[in-house]
C-alpha cells in the first residue's frame, strides 16, 4: 500500500462494520451505524490538522486553549457520500458543505459528473473529500481534480470501504492526498463492485434499487 493509505482500526468500527456488511441489516440500521463508523474515523482523520493557539476567558479567570488554523469543508460525493457527512457533522458541526454529484456508467463503470457547487475559501481551508466506497477510483479521482481546479490544496480522500484497484488507481492520479479507509477488501468482481464489500451503498443507505 501507498504510505498515505491510512486504515483506521478500531474494535468499535470492525463490529458496526460487521452489521452493515450482512444482508440481514436493513436501512435504518445501516444508515445508524454508517453514521457511527464515520463519527469515530471523524477524530483520527481531524487528528493532524492544524491548530493555533487562543485565549478564552473561563467564569474564574484566563487560559490558553486551541482553535483550528483553518476551516473545515466537506464534500461528499453524492449520493453515497451522504450518509458518511451526516455523521462527521456531529464532530464538526460548523463546517462548510460542497457537493460533487456524480453517476457511473454501468457498461463502462467511468463517472459523469452532474453537479458540482463549492463553498468559498475552498483554497484555505482544509477539505475532506467524502465517498463510502473506492472501488476502480475513477469517481474519486474526478472529483480529487475538480476540487483542485476549483483552487483546492488540503484535501484527504476518506472511504468506509477500498480495495487495492481503487487505492492504485485514485494514488497514481492523485499521490498527495492521503488516503483514510476503515477497510481494505480484496478487490473487485467482473462488474467492478467491491468483493466482500457491502453492495451498493447508496441504495442501501437510502433504501432504493
Amino acid at each position: 500500500m501507498p504510505p498515505d493509505v491510512r486504515v483506521i482500526e478500531h474494535p468499535l468500527i470492525g463490529a458496526l462494520l460487521t452489521e452493515i456488511r450482512s444482508t440481514d441489516t436493513g436501512c435504518e440500521k445501516f444508515r445508524k451505524n454508517l453514521h457511527n463508523i464515520s463519527r469515530l474515523m471523524a477524530y483520527e482523520i481531524t487528528r493532524e490538522l492544524p491548530s493555533r493557539n487562543i485565549t478564552v476567558t473561563t467564569p474564574l479567570t484566563t487560559t490558553h486553549g486551541i482553535a483550528l488554523q483553518r476551516s473545515v469543508i466537506m464534500i461528499p460525493i453524492l449520493r453515497a457520500g451522504t450518509g458518511m457527512l451526516n455523521g462527521i457533522l456531529d464532530i464538526i458541526p460548523d463546517a462548510k458543505v460542497g457537493h460533487i454529484g456524480m453517476a457511473r456508467d454501468e457498461k463502462t463503470c467511468l463517472p459523469t459528473t452532474y453537479y458540482c457547487k463549492m463553498p468559498q475559501s475552498i483554497n484555505d481551508s482544509d477539505i475532506l473529500l467524502i465517498d463510502p466506497m473506492l472501488a476502480t477510483g475513477h469517481s474519486a479521482a474526478a472529483a480529487a481534480t475538480l476540487v483542485k481546479e476549483q483552487g483546492g490544496i488540503n484535501i484527504r480522500f476518506i472511504c468506509l470501504v477500498a480495495c487495492p484497484e481503487g487505492i492504485k488507481y485514485f494514488c497514481e492520479k492523485h499521490p498527495d492526498i492521503p488516503v483514510y479507509t476503515a477497510a481494505i477488501d480484496e478487490g473487485l468482481d467482473e462488474n467492478s463492485y467491491i468483493v466482500p464489500g457491502l453492495g451498493d451503498a447508496g441504495d442501501r443507505y437510502f433504501d432504493t434499487e
